[in-house]
């Protein structure tokens, strides 16, 4: 079962304002990612359900951070309720899906896991809000609009919280787009989390991405309280 409350959860992923996304499937690569995510600052991590038996791997990599404070593992690419029950009882502490299903968010309310569901309109947020979604993730994000989208929804809906993942990228500049424009937190992947960088085995330069993507995040909120 989940290490820590949904509200802890929910809390923190908008406090920090990033959650680094990965898979792989040896459990020594991911056990120094998600380190390294940690090492740079980050607090929630999203392992992907991509591979075969990946849910063992997650398994164990709970079993590896149960004991680390502030180490909040979540799953993500899980897109039916039986998955979303099996995650949940490895240890997941929110589970991230690139759909909506409404299922899934009634067995995540039931045991209290955050749950944030792939969003591609307005009428899909609003929807998952109806469900007891606090930050809808929408995706992919750049072809649905980049930032400009998050700005659009928020101007009738400022209540809605969105995390974007597909079309964030560890620059300045996109990272103070996504911000200035509303987002409650970002979700980036292999731009943050390079092939080439883990084929190397150099894993400071993960933790140096995620400290330089946390840095811009607090400028660009300009001091802002981002749970207000």
């Amino acid at each position: 079962m989940a290490k820590y409350s949904r509200l802890y959860v929910l809390t923190r992923m908008i406090e920090t304002g990033l959650v680094p996304i990965f898979y792989n499937g040896d459990i020594e690569v991911a056990t120094r990612i998600i380190e390294a995510c940690v090492d740079g600052g980050a607090c929630c991590v999203e392992f992907t359900n991509r591979g075969d038996q990946a849910h063992i791997v997650f398994e164990e990599l709970v079993r590896r951070f149960n004991d680390r404070e502030n180490v909040i593992l979540g799953a993500g690419s899980i897109i039916d309720p039986g998955t979303t029950s099996l995650y949940i009882q490895l240890g997941a502490n929110f589970i991230v899906s690139p759909v909506l299903i409404p299922e899934m968010a009634r067995i995540c309310n039931r045991r209290k896991v955050a749950y944030s569901p792939g969003c591609g309109s307005v009428n899909d947020i609003s929807q998952a809000e109806e469900l007891g979604v606090e930050i809808c993730k929408i995706f992919p994000g750049s072809q649905l609009g980049g930032a400009g989208f998050v700005k659009a929804v928020r101007g009738p809906m400022p209540w809605t919280r969105i995390i974007p993942t597909g079309g964030v990228s560890p620059t300045e500049e996109n990272i103070y787009g996504w911000i200035e424009a509303g987002a409650a937190c970002v979700g980036m992947g292999s731009k943050l989390i390079t092939k080439e960088t883990i084929a190397a085995g150099n894993y400071a330069a993960i933790s140096e991405n995620v400290a330089k993507v946390l840095t811009w995040i607090k400028e660009a909120r300009g001091g802002k309280s981002p749970i207000l």
